[in-house]
């Protein structure tokens, strides 16, 4: 099981689309979830997931909020409606708040992060959450808008991890576990409740440790190595051997726990 937080357009697959889903087929990844990032790219995650048999989220992406019309949530109301018997629109996402980048107007972020949680609570979806130094204002508004689904790229504390996991929601964990200095993280991985995580990349970003590329050597010309699903049973075999487990059973648990909290799944795997 995967996802791409970034449009799967983006630039950075241009040259070789394709063969990166083949890659991934090939090295035993049965599906992808792709998320929208704004409302330009509504009809492209779509039309891809067609076109590779996997499946798409529709949603307002945070670090896209400074740019989005608040137009764009009525079209994102009536795409999730013109679309709502696609068996292939599994979530509303990805949508979110993020406390990290500068210069992102956190009151906007607010306001979107709150009219999409609504548009998933109406439409009956649930939803992929960006998780960046938000955590703790994500699960506030969580709490009046009750909706499931996964949060991703989880990086945050014990106990808030605990909070997203009574409120239903699996956590999203990839190329960070495979780095030895990020030991919250591998912590957290290894001791959470095998039912509450779910395996990812975020293509192309957060590459695994055999991926990335030093200051100094990407100062030197070497270029900081792209990430793409097909490097997902890498980081599994890595999560595996931290908590101790066959690769097969994470496996196995990543994807009952996709299907758990995207129940549209089902029908396509």
């Amino acid at each position: 099981m995967d996802r791409h937080p970034l449009p799967p357009d983006a630039a950075e697959f241009d040259a070789d689309r394709d063969a990166v889903r083949d890659r991934a087929t090939r090295s035993g990844v049965v599906h992808c979830v792709l998320p929208a990032v704004s409302a330009a790219n509504f009809d492209t995650v779509r039309g891809l997931a067609h076109r590779h048999g996997d499946s798409y989220a529709l949603g307002i992406h945070p670090l896209c909020t400074g740019d989005a019309a608040d137009a764009d949530l009525d079209r994102l109301d009536r795409a999730l409606a013109e679309h709502r018997d696609d068996p292939r629109l599994v979530a509303v996402g990805e949508i979110g708040l993020d406390y990290f980048v500068p210069g992102l107007d956190p009151g906007r972020q607010a306001l979107f992060y709150r009219e999409q949680l609504a548009l998933a609570q109406r439409h009956g979806l649930p939803v992929l959450l960006h998780v960046r130094r938000s955590a703790d204002q994500l699960l506030k508004e969580l709490r009046l808008r009750p909706v499931t689904g996964i949060a991703h790229a989880f990086n945050g504390s014990a106990q808030q991890a605990d909070a997203f996991v009574r409120l239903g929601f699996k956590l999203g964990f990839g190329g960070t576990v495979t780095y030895e200095r990020a030991l919250q993280i591998r912590r957290l991985a290894a001791q959470l409740p095998l039912s509450a995580i779910v395996l990812e990349t975020d293509a192309p970003d957060i590459p695994p440790h055999w991926l990335y590329r030093t200051a100094e050597e990407r100062a030197a010309g070497r270029p900081q190595g792209r990430n793409e699903p097909a490097e997902l049973p890498g980081i599994a075999a890595e999560l595996a051997k931290l908590r101790g487990i066959a690769v097969e059973e994470l496996r196995d648990a990543s994807s009952r726990n996709a299907i758990e909290a995207l129940p549209r799944l089902a029908a396509l795997l």
